[in-house]
């Protein structure tokens, strides 16, 4: 990239009389002067310089679809959490049809809705170089994940989507049987964060048929569901033949007790692919945390385990207790740590867990730290 890119910015802001953004002076800057920044540009609504009161818009995606086209170098490109529309997501969605070199664009959090999603849908049909694409909380609609979910059988570059938290109304789970079909086919995604779809049991079921099939998905996000025992049965099924997964998310869901034993016996005597696993949130007693200890005791393989927010009595608190002292797994390895008082042990919360493309994830900072991110450590493209 050119130096003198925040000269030029604040020369802008004195020609068209508007106050200067002290966060996209300070990203310019480190662009001209590190050479890690040439290859990323992040912009985002939720920076510690804070874009509030100065978000991106439909304008200011004009600016960024016009560098888009004319290439460069810039391989990563991050506008989470702005004010960029339906406007703003065609002339940057078309402007990704003339550029080889961007590998990841996040979207997360921008209102661009189903019509643009469509326009980003159209243009993986057409871009070959794209990696990663977040167009999480962006108000998707069914039109537009059926859209994306069949470009994707055929989209040979694309290895992570974030689709979370879409805005329909239906009882049926038409949009999962259209992702359910496309991972039959595609053995290049390897990403996959679908929280917050209103899945039930019948549309795990239909994802878990499809899995034993596909030999390329390590990520896959099911958080904030409507998944109970039943579903995780048929998940536990597909985890005793599939060598693939790698990270999986079932953060508030409804497993209860049962399904986490479904669970524990995979884990226990068939599974040695699963590096990560969060059942934050699912209603499991002690009872169901107990036995998932006992086998997470004897796999060596799973590396990763989120607890917080289940029933964290007795029982669990000595068994994830023991989890520690016997060197099984670090402090750094789970989102609990054990504490004594008056001779009994307590769990407290540790600030860890799968955040990859959460609104509150710091925009600086180590990106790669496993401690606090492990799906960004385990997951290597």
């Amino acid at each position: 990239m050119a130096t003198g890119l925040s000269q030029q910015y604040t020369a802008a802001c004195t020609q068209f009389n508007q106050p200067v953004n002290p966060f996209i002076e300070e990203m310019l800057l480190q662009l001209e002067q590190s050479e890690q920044y040439t290859t990323t540009l992040k912009l985002c609504g939720n920076n510690r310089l804070d874009l509030r009161f100065n978000n991106l818009t439909d304008k200011g995606a004009v600016h960024i679809a016009n560098f888009l086209q004319e290439g460069g170098s810039l391989f990563h490109l991050n506008l989470m959490g702005n004010d960029i529309e339906t406007d703003g997501a065609e002339l940057i969605a078309k402007a990704l049809h003339r550029n080889d070199t961007l590998r990841s664009l996040r979207m997360t959090g921008n209102k661009i809705g189903n019509k643009g999603a469509m326009f980003f849908a159209a243009m993986l049909q057409i871009n070959s170089t794209l990696e990663e694409l977040d167009l999480g909380d962006c108000d998707l609609g069914i039109q537009s994940l059926i859209a994306l979910a069949t470009v994707l059988l055929r989209n040979k570059s694309i290895k992570s989507i974030n689709l979370n938290r879409p805005l329909f109304y239906v009882l049926q789970e038409d949009t999962i049987i259209h992702i359910s079909l496309m991972l039959k086919m595609n053995n290049t995604l390897q990403e996959l964060h679908l929280s917050k779809h209103e899945m039930t049991d019948f549309g795990l079921e239909r994802l878990c048929e499809a899995l034993h099939e596909n030999t390329a998905l390590k990520y896959l996000d099911l958080s904030c569901n409507k998944i109970s025992r039943d579903g995780v049965k048929c998940l536990a099924e597909l985890l005793k033949t599939n060598t693939t997964l790698e990270i999986l998310d079932l953060t508030s869901n409804r497993m209860e007790d049962e399904g986490a034993i479904h669970l524990a016996k995979t884990i226990h005597t068939y599974n040695s692919s699963l590096k990560a696993l969060a059942v934050v949130s699912n209603n499991i007693t002690g009872q169901g945390l107990k036995v998932l200890a006992a086998a997470i005791q004897a796999n060596t393989s799973l590396e990763y385990i989120y607890i917080w927010g289940n029933v964290l009595d007795d029982a669990a608190c000595v068994a994830f207790s023991n989890l520690l002292s016997t060197g099984r797994l670090s402090n750094s390895s789970m989102d609990v740590q054990p504490y004594v008082v008056d001779g009994c042990v307590y769990l407290a919360e540790l600030f860890h867990g799968l955040k990859k493309h959460y609104y509150w994830t710091p925009s600086y900072g180590v990106a790669d730290d496993s401690v606090c991110n492990s799906g960004l450590a385990l997951t290597n493209y």
